[in-house]
């Protein structure tokens, strides 16, 4: 696959504009296509629009490794890869067409598959990023074997741009699957966790399921013979048009969310956590490792967080009111690592500013 022109002056033009902005310590808002405005807190400084940065560097299929500039339309690569016969494990959600690659990196949201293919920071083996300090600085690399900054790499997977400008990013392809097939059980909550663990640590092809208003929906994807045995290992009902049905749930058009009454809160818990005992529209999600909470603005929010802590993991405002803070409160060792990599990254602290925590 040809390479897209030379956009070198891109990041040049980029690179004065960061050093211009940090001398004045001047805010700058990172925005792809926009479609991800909703998540985490703040929206401050001036729009730092990184669409034009765009086009697939390379890609290898026999390696299954392709690198992308951050402003690539989510849709383009993934057009591209599926014409490979291959496609992005994590099933980032696509919130229109405007999504863009560097978007999806930053948000590190992943989608239906991430239990079974890995999550954003899993599949991303190296970046190049723009820092506070206008420099271009590249980490990892474009093959699983090398690994050095691999670590670096995955720091920029879910940190909301605060830390740079992701230019372009390397990432492990998997291939489409064969066949898939989806099965629905009629159950009760905490049920539908128990199968879903039990299943989970057995060798089934199991790589999605979904849990809403006593109905369990499990996709299985491999080759047929695996699918098919697995579908009569674990019973159930077929599913009608499938493919639409788990598409609303990675995009987040499933009618669970479009509910739009109070605050809609993500946890992610321990898979075994019991069913959450919130009086609240619940969904769930990775095995039960993700829950979807629909809750009143006031008075829930520090139970609901009270109980992912309880359950060993954390929630956080996915969307509505966000008074309380986005993200679950860090503690001061962690929140002290936190701006001690804000400030290595970002010095004058203008890179989404206040995006992810008021302290920086």
């Amino acid at each position: 696959m040809s390479a897209t022109p030379d956009l070198s002056a891109v990041v040049e033009a980029w690179s004065e504009r960061v050093k211009s902005a940090a001398a004045a310590r001047a805010p700058l808002r990172i925005v792809g296509g926009g479609t991800k405005d909703f998540y985490g807190q703040e929206l401050l400084g001036e729009r730092f629009d990184t669409s034009e940065y765009a086009g697939i560097v390379d890609h290898d299929p026999t390696e299954l490794v392709v690198t992308v500039r951050c402003g690539t339309p989510l849709a383009a690569l993934e057009h591209a890869l599926a014409d490979c016969g291959q496609m992005l494990g994590f099933e980032p959600p696509r919130f229109g067409a405007a999504t863009t690659v560097g978007g999806c990196i930053a948000a590190g949201l992943s989608g239906p598959r991430r239990p079974s293919a890995g999550a954003v920071r899993d599949l991303v083996l190296g970046v190049r990023v723009l820092d506070g300090r206008g420099d271009a600085l590249s980490f990892g690399g474009r093959v699983m074997k090398n690994v050095a900054g691999f670590d670096v790499s995955r720091l920029m997977a879910g940190s909301l741009g605060t830390l740079g400008i992701v230019l372009e990013v390397s990432l492990r392809c998997l291939p489409l699957p064969k066949v898939e097939a989806t099965r629905v059980f009629e159950l009760p909550p905490d049920e539908a966790i128990r199968r879903m663990n039990e299943w989970g640590g057995r060798p089934l092809p199991v790589t999605a399921t979904w849990y809403g208003e006593g109905k369990l929906h499990v996709r299985l994807s491999g080759v047929e013979s695996a699918v098919a045995a697995a579908a009569r290992e674990i019973g159930g009902s077929s599913l009608d048009d499938a493919d639409r049905f788990w598409s609303s749930v990675r995009d987040q058009q499933h009618a669970f969310f479009a509910r739009g009454v109070g605050s809609l809160w993500r946890l992610s818990v321990k898979s075994t956590a019991p069913h959450a005992e919130l009086d609240c529209a619940q969904a769930i999600e990775w095995g039960g490792a993700l829950r979807w909470v629909w809750a009143e603005p006031s008075g829930d929010g520090e139970r609901i967080r009270r109980w992912a802590r309880e359950h060993g993991g954390h929630a956080s405002v996915y969307r509505g009111d966000k008074s309380t803070g986005a993200f679950q409160p860090l503690d001061p060792a962690m929140l002290g690592i936190h701006r001690a990599l804000k400030s290595s990254f970002d010095p004058a602290g203008i890179f989404n500013r206040a995006r992810m925590y008021p302290d920086f």
